[in-house]
């Protein structure tokens, strides 16, 4: 009867068959009575592997019954000299440490077979065999086994005191198991890998999922485990396959293996030899005269390599060319279009050739997808058209393009934006683009021979995904791609669907709040080169995660770092990321300001009405994330204006906390009725923009999450004959272009353009203006960098002045606090859909609605900052033990820190920027806007970038 084999077993089928109870050690035949193994021993050790003679179950089974009949008669045999004579009367402690579980393997399953020389037995790999209707003598009484040849004793016996002491290091092995049984042909269900640390054992499985564990082992039977040797664990039963290394278990190579990586060129020399063909004369098939001059025009190069300026795409490694250039083709240079590297910037080559690489599949064996994560500003769209122009054109074998038909999948406000792209680098005259709208169909695209790439909206492509994926692409464009973030969503299961493996990601923010929508974007753009969603929760985002907490171990902090370590190799072979700093010196200056807003007197009374109202201390003991989520909402619109907080009495959805709010609204609070002296914000913004206006060379940007603050904004707008624009949620597709270029236009009259924080896409461009406020911060800092991310770009000639409106002692500080420390909670509140992720701590509430009227800058003060508050530097004092540290404590500048997915320099260095409290200084502050509100300010934070602007 064949043993069934777990999956490592399956590659040992061409080995030696071995008994199930015969170790791999135990091949030579067991000695006789009559032998004398010491005098043989010598000879033995020289005897060939090819002539050994392996006994057979008869044999074995005949010598225990009648080593056992000898013993039971009082008769001696030839072995008992082994016991006393030749080893110093150590049998007796010996036998004393024997352990005869039948669950624990052993090399040999009698005395006999430990008297071969050269056989690695050791005293923990032991397992009694039972013979049919007896147990084995040694079960019973005491058994002397003898020394291996030619070690000392101490090599076997324990030593005093042996099991109280750990082992020095923790030991790992490759096993397989199988549920715990007594069966000879065991029935391995999987491989596994066993962590043996002191007495104790964990059993992991191949996803890093513990599946089992035990303590309480004697040091010497997990000290001698090898290859071969047994053991229960937790209900299971385990074999050793072999030892891993500490290395390969740190790095997770034991899990999933190494992640293959394409042969570079110079590895040739290894690459296995081809089949020799047949022979063939050179001139069958072809003309009797000179060759063709279509063929010498497909082993050249499209453009010439050799100029100065050409950018060359490297060539391909010789195993890519061993799998993918069968026909031995000829090998010829891929050169961008002179048209487009002319234009390319260095980072932006670099990009080219990293895309390329990608593509074509030179650094993955399993995958040929690349994620362009460069912060907003450094030109990802021109990469991606210079890419696609380029393989269109030509590619490395006899220069046939590499791909026919390209895909660009991107948000609806950025449809017309990548067709005016597309025109702007290429003209109509080289490429032919189809955008499918309204009017423009995806059935019409097929009939489109001389169009080879289609834009479509993800919208659009979700009712047209049937049709799209009869056409075929063979390449896969994704703007925005963090959307694709959650892999449960129908958008990015269709388009993972799609039989086309050349895809491309887009994003300026791959991580915006856990590793598992980095894993849901490489699993989209290079499906199971991280494994499964369990394994890699296992084996990279728990180690991570636990590295990062405080009171970590030290052993868990460095298992955490090096399983990023590895992340991070791994995920850099096809994910670019690059920060803005990059093209700091191709853009104006900037200045960037946080301005700290006086409360008016309205928003004082009502706030402290509103935090001790009851249905608000109710959510300090309510476990319904609604009741949490209402209450921020509420204090947040009081913090832009109280009247947004008064409601309609028609109005039928009214929660309890609104109820209870107008009962003590100010009578004068009536809803769309908005002055500047109920709220410090829009008093501050109205001075501004009639500064502003009053020069008259220069149009702002105002920035809001809400809809109705936008509509406040309007009808400030409309008070003092404001022009303007909007641009939110509600605005058609096919208008939000025209919006923007009509805004950007040297002729339009336009002042001030309204935007909602999380309409359009990064590459919304609003160059036109200059200047841009952000009258609400958000939770996550990725939607304000993106946001202040639309004037400062790439077409900007001013310099450029950012402002972030925040009411002293608030909320919206203490949103900003968590902003620049980054506590986690805005995750808990960016998509407030999901309630499993929304958990506010009772401290963390607390905080959260307490109010602080008595400072001019909150914030400031959690620096512990000692500076002059007019642009001078001071040290921070020593913190006081006694003095207690909040939630949302920031500390010194060490401990200010902002998302690891966004290195911005503009957050991170609070303590380096410039700390104002009025009146402001003229000579430093040179802004006649904030001049203009410096009656309504209480503190500022400045920071200006002076790097000198490269001309291009």
């Amino acid at each position: 009867m064949r043993r069934s084999a777990a999956p490592s077993q399956l590659l040992k089928r061409t080995q030696q068959y071995r008994l199930p109870f015969a170790s791999p050690a135990a091949k030579r035949p067991c000695p006789t009575p009559q032998e004398d193994v010491p005098q043989k021993a010598e000879p033995q050790k020289q005897e060939q592997p090819s002539a050994v003679k392996v006994r057979s179950a008869s044999d074995i089974l005949s010598v225990i019954s009648k080593s056992s009949t000898l013993e039971e008669n009082g008769t001696k045999n030839e072995n008992e000299n082994f016991s006393s004579s030749e080893f110093g009367g150590q049998s007796n402690s010996f036998t004393q440490d024997v352990d005869l579980s039948p669950l624990t393997e052993t090399n040999c399953n009698v005395s006999h077979h430990s008297n071969v020389a050269g056989t690695k037995n050791s005293l923990g790999n032991v397992r009694s065999f039972n013979a049919p209707g007896r147990q084995l003598a040694g079960a019973q009484r005491g058994w002397n086994r003898p020394q291996l040849s030619g070690r000392p004793p101490n090599t076997i016996r324990s030593l005093p005191g042996e099991e109280n002491q750990a082992p020095s290091e923790t030991k790992y092995y490759a096993v397989v198991w199988c549920k715990l049984s007594r069966k000879k042909h065991k029935n391995w269900e999987g491989d596994a890998i066993l962590i043996v640390k002191g007495r104790s054992v964990t059993l992991k499985d191949l996803e890093g999922k513990e599946i089992g564990r035990g303590s309480g082992y004697k040091l010497k039977d997990l000290g001698s485990l090898e290859e071969g040797s047994t053991l229960p664990v937790g209900g299971k039963e385990v074999e050793i396959q072999n030892v891993i290394s500490a290395e390969s278990y740190a790095l997770g190579h034991c899990f999933q293996g190494e992640v293959t990586v394409t042969e570079k060129a110079e590895s040739s020399s290894r690459l296995p030899r081809p089949k020799p063909k047949p022979f063939r004369l050179p001139t069958l098939g072809r003309p009797a005269g000179p060759a063709c001059s279509s063929t010498e025009a497909e082993n050249m190069p499209l453009f010439n390599p050799a100029l100065p300026d050409a950018l060359v795409m490297p060539r391909p490694p010789a195993q890519h060319q061993w799998h993918h250039n069968s026909g031995r083709t000829s090998v010829v240079d891929v050169v961008v279009d002179p048209h487009l590297a002319s234009q390319l910037r260095p980072h932006q080559q670099e990009g080219v050739v990293f895309l390329y690489e990608c593509m074509m599949g030179f650094h993955l064996q399993t995958g040929c997808g690349a994620i362009l994560a460069d912060e907003m500003g450094l030109g990802k769209t021109l990469q991606c058209i210079t890419l696609i122009w380029t393989l269109l054109k030509q590619g490395p074998y006899g220069r046939r393009p590499v791909v026919r038909r390209v895909l660009v999948v991107t948000p609806s406000s950025l449809t017309s934006n990548w067709r005016k792209e597309f025109k702007k680098w290429l003209g109509k005259e080289r490429l032919g683009v189809f955008v499918v709208d309204q009017q423009n169909k995806v059935e019409q695209y097929t009939s489109q021979q001389h169009t080879p790439v289609m834009i479509i909206s993800y919208e659009m492509f979700l009712r047209n995904s049937e049709v799209i994926e009869k056409i075929g692409f063979d390449l896969i464009i994704c703007d925005e791609a963090h959307r694709l973030k959650n892999p449960a969503i129908k958008t990015t299961h269709l388009l993972a669907s799609l039989p086309c493996k050349r895809r491309i990601l887009v994003t300026g923010t791959p991580i915006q709040n856990d590793l598992q929508e980095l894993f849901a974007l490489v699993d989209f753009a290079n499906p199971g080169v991280l494994g499964t969603p369990s394994s890699f929760r296992h084996i990279y985002e728990e180690p991570i995660v636990a590295s990062q907490q405080p009171n970590t171990p030290l052993t868990e902090k460095e298992l955490g770092a090096s399983r990023a370590s590895q992340l991070n190799r791994i995920t850099s072979l096809f994910i670019l990321r690059r920060t803005q700093d990059i093209i700091n010196r191709y853009l104006p200056p900037k200045a960037e300001y946080v301005v700290l807003c006086q409360p008016s007197e309205t928003q004082q009374a009502l706030y402290s009405e509103v935090v001790g109202c009851r249905s608000l201390r109710r959510c300090f003991t309510s476990l319904e994330p609604g009741d949490h989520l209402s209450a921020i909402l509420a204090l947040r619109k009081l913090c832009n204006h109280p009247a947004l907080l008064a409601v309609s009495e028609e109005s039928d959805n009214k929660n309890e906390l609104s109820k209870e709010i107008s009962t003590f609204m100010p009578s004068h609070l009536q809803a769309g009725v908005y002055d500047e002296a109920d709220s410090g914000k829009l008093a501050v913004v109205s001075c501004m923009l009639w500064a502003l206006r009053e020069v008259g060379q220069e149009k702002i940007v105002l920035v809001s999450n809400y809809t109705t603050t936008l509509d406040m904004l309007a009808s400030l707008c409309v008070r003092y004959n404001y022009p303007y624009l909007r641009l939110d949620g509600s605005t058609p597709s096919a208008k939000r272009q025209k919006l923007v270029d009509s805004f950007n236009s040297k002729c339009s009259t336009d002042f001030v353009f309204l935007l909602s924080a999380k309409a359009g896409g990064v590459g919304l461009n609003l160059v036109g203006a200059s200047r841009i406020l952000l009258y609400d911060i958000d939770w996550n800092p990725a939607t304000d960098l993106q946001a202040m991310a639309r004037v400062w770009r790439d077409g900007q000639h001013r310099k450029v002045h950012i402002y972030r409106l925040l009411v002293t002692g608030t909320l919206d500080e203490k949103m900003y606090q968590r902003q620049v420390r980054k506590q986690g909670l805005s995750g808990a509140v960016v998509d407030a859909r999901d309630s499993e992720r929304v958990h506010f701590s009772t401290e963390e509430l607390k905080d959260l609605f307490t109010v602080h009227w008595d400072t001019a800058c909150l914030t400031h003060d959690l620096l512990e900052c000692e500076c002059d508050q007019q642009g001078g530097s001071g040290a921070p004092p020593q913190k006081t033990a006694q003095e207690p540290e909040r939630a949302c404590q920031l500390g010194g500048a060490g401990n200010i820190t902002i998302d690891a997915a966004q290195p911005t320099k503009t957050m991170d260095q609070l303590q380096n920027w410039y700390h104002l409290a009025p009146p402001l200084s003229s000579t430093l502050i040179k802004d006649h806007c904030l001049e203009a509100a410096s009656d309504f300010i209480t503190f500022l934070f400045y920071n200006e970038s002076r790097t000198e602007v490269v001309k291009q």
